[in-house]
């Protein structure tokens, strides 16, 4: 099972990245803090000292065409914020 899906990359995980040492994560619906923490840790060589994760719900979509009204739902998705030690760094963008 894959745990992390990919990186939260936007103006505000950045800006706590440089000051308070957090990064963002869309992770596995099933997955817990202690496989995310694992997960982290291996992938990045790096200690975490905490794992905040939220849990958003789909929200329904409604618009109107030519034949009539669309109804639809956008996916539901769990986000980790994670909190590494003193001196630990993530750089997304090494591989670029």
């Amino acid at each position: 099972m894959n745990i992390l899906l990919k990186p939260i990359v936007t103006e505000k995980m950045t800006s706590q990245g440089d000051k308070y040492n957090r990064y963002g994560f869309l992770v596995a619906k099933d997955a817990n803090k202690l496989q995310i923490k694992k997960a982290v840790e291996e992938l990045y060589g790096v200690t975490v000292d905490s794992v905040n994760t939220m849990r958003y719900g789909g929200k329904v979509k409604t618009r109107n065409t030519k034949s009539g009204l669309l109804v639809g739902k956008t996916a539901a998705i769990k986000k980790a914020v994670i909190t590494l030690a003193e001196g630990n760094k993530i750089d997304f963008y090494s591989n670029i």
